[in-house]
């Protein structure tokens, strides 16, 4: 009697444990449910969830089809770049001086060779600047040359991919990329001039900027009323601008304004606000071999930089980090193919075979990368059991807390228990990570939509993250 109540208490432990648990190629009743509601067929869904590490999968649909992974695909690119760069990897922005010195006279150019630094930011060249003039240069007499030959040279379509080239997720990598070569316009209504007050950052040397017309009635779609036109010489507003708008800002890329302008315009400026002068040109150019070291500015390490990339999901930086590595690599100018070989190498020294994968700038920002699930879902088990885990895992937005993920989950249990990167494109939701099951073990979670209606599908993507949570 006994040994027969034993096992039959030991049978309804097993058959509870189950319960709780979906067999792998079932999705979870509450995920089913969601996709069903979204009128998202599972054929346009691919799921997987495994223990981090390895083990069976605890969820698995679709997980060998290639999907279309939007901005997840930049966890391949900052997992990779952060195992072969190493996370104290820094790039390094360098002036040099060809000619003359005269006191605090240069006669001659002045060098600033690029890395391709994903984050030289305003503040950055600020400091590298103030160095410059540490070093005793004030006034340059010759050209300002910019070497930026550690990417290969490739013409870049700002309006390929959606037609909105003024966007600033469209800015195309640069071996010396200054700001993200972005501009932030602020417009500020004066009823009492009836005028629009127009301001711009970076400031700008040589740039005029023309006010639109202060008008009355609604703030409406403002940005099309301004009746923009943005190019290298000048920022004209031929609109209107609505009193009722308030202050507002408008982030822009200049697509008509080439890199080699932009950092132009930003540098004179700067310069100029230091005390210094440049009487020639800027153009862009190789250091020659004669050329002296004077200056030069560390970016923040990879480990600062992943954070940036992944958790707001910035995709000029992912385009420089994938053409870093390949110029680390290679010692080559940087080209996207090559940086795209050395990700799929590098899986496969990890036994990740990845056939399916397409790799176009290692951001998302495409129509046609691929990755499937079990391969986004190998390599983050992989990436667990790496010495780099904690830089990886922290660059990753957290839920309910920050970055792309802060405003989902904010109520459910879950939330600040998954390290996750979201992904979306106008037919795609993605979501790859960590969730810290409330067992104590930690599972990696992969689930990427493509269909007409993956708008919908954060209901699905979100009870999935629930449900690991509970059930893992």
């Amino acid at each position: 009697m006994r040994i027969r109540n034993r096992l039959q208490a030991a049978f309804f432990l097993l058959a509870f444990g189950l319960s709780l648990v979906a067999p792998a190629q079932e999705l979870p009743a509450p995920v089913a449910v969601a996709l069903n509601r979204a009128q998202i067929p599972t054929a346009a869904a691919g799921v997987f969830v495994q223990e981090a590490g390895g083990g069976p999968a605890l969820v698995a649909l679709n997980e060998s089809q290639p999907f279309n992974p939007a901005s997840t695909m930049k966890l391949v690119t900052s997992n990779a770049a952060l195992e072969i760069l190493g996370p104290a990897y820094v790039w390094k922005t360098q002036a040099y001086a060809e000619g003359r010195m005269d006191g605090d006279v240069l006669h001659g150019d002045l060098i600033i060779k690029g890395s391709g630094d994903p984050k030289l930011v305003l503040e950055s060249l600020w400091m590298f600047l103030r160095r410059l003039r540490a070093a005793g240069i004030r006034e340059i007499r010759g050209n300002l040359v910019l070497d930026r030959t550690v990417f290969a040279e490739v013409a870049h379509d700002a309006a390929q991919f959606d037609g909105d080239p003024l966007r600033p997720y469209n800015v195309g990598p640069d071996g010396l990329l200054l700001n993200y070569k972005s501009l932030s316009f602020r417009f500020a209504p004066d009823e009492a001039r009836g005028a629009v007050s127009v301001t711009v950052d970076p400031p700008l040397a040589a740039y005029p900027l023309y006010a639109p017309v202060l008008s009355g009635g609604d703030c409406g779609d403002w940005r099309l009323r301004l009746n923009a036109a943005i190019d290298s010489n000048s920022a004209r507003f031929n609109g209107a601008y609505a009193a009722s708008c308030g202050v507002r800002f408008w982030h822009v890329h200049p697509h008509l304004m080439s890199h080699t302008q932009y950092f132009d315009l930003a540098f004179r400026r700067f310069w100029a606000d230091l005390g210094g002068t440049l009487k020639g040109l800027t153009a862009p150019g190789i250091l020659p071999p004669t050329a002296r070291l004077v200056a030069e500015w560390d970016s923040a390490t990879l480990s600062e930089i992943i954070r940036d990339i992944n958790k707001f999901s910035n995709n000029v930086m992912a385009r420089q980090l994938l053409l870093t590595l390949a110029a680390q690599v290679t010692k080559q100018p940087a080209s996207t193919a090559r940086g795209a070989d050395i990700v799929r190498s590098w899986l496969a020294n990890k036994a990740i075979e990845a056939p399916e994968l397409v790799i176009e700038n290692g951001s998302g920002l495409s129509r046609i990368e691929r990755i499937a699930p079990r391969t986004m879902g190998r390599m983050l088990s992989a990436a667990f059991l790496s010495p780099n885990m904690p830089e990886f895992m922290a660059s990753l937005p957290l839920v309910g807390h920050d970055g792309t993920m802060r405003s989902r989950l904010t109520t459910q249990t879950v939330a600040g228990k998954a390290h996750i990167k979201t992904g979306f494109l106008n037919d795609v939701r993605a979501i790859a990570g960590y969730v810290l099951a409330a067992s104590g073990r930690r599972y990696v979670v992969v689930f990427m939509i493509n269909h007409a209606n993956a708008l919908h599908g954060n209901e699905a993507q979100d009870a999935l993250l629930q449900w690991v949570y509970e059930r893992g």
